[in-house]
């Protein structure tokens, strides 16, 4: 599956809101990861997270960010929300309101964690 995740930050607001988003359309199997536009995603899930408590478990380091941002409305795999993690931290230190997408593909992991062949 491919995925995407905009995470923006709302000073406004005093929010952090994640987005997830998945090509679900078969049609667009054969498309390379390049060259999907916005409108081959869909969005599967959001959530709203109150910035000051999200600041705060920054703090704690990466571990226990992760634990924070997973809910059950948004509960991406271990590697996936490690990079989320590390994207919100960097939010966190550029203090201002931003957005920055976050581009997945399932196929990039199977590569990644396949055996070597004897």
């Amino acid at each position: 599956m491919r995925q995407k995740y905009r995470i923006c930050s709302v000073q406004a607001e005093k929010m952090l809101n994640i987005k997830e988003f998945a090509v679900v359309e078969k049609d667009t199997k054969q498309v390379d990861s390049t060259l999907l536009r916005d409108d081959h995603f869909s969005l599967i899930g959001e959530q709203n997270y109150d910035y000051a408590a999200i600041v705060r478990s920054a703090a704690g380091g990466p571990g226990e960010l992760v634990e924070t941002l997973r809910t059950p409305n948004l509960f991406p795999i271990a590697d996936y929300a490690e990079k989320i993690a590390e994207s919100v931290i960097a939010l966190i230190d550029e203090d201002n309101d931003h957005c920055v997408e976050l581009f997945f593909d399932d196929n990039d992991l199977a590569v990644a964690d396949a055996p070597m062949p004897r």
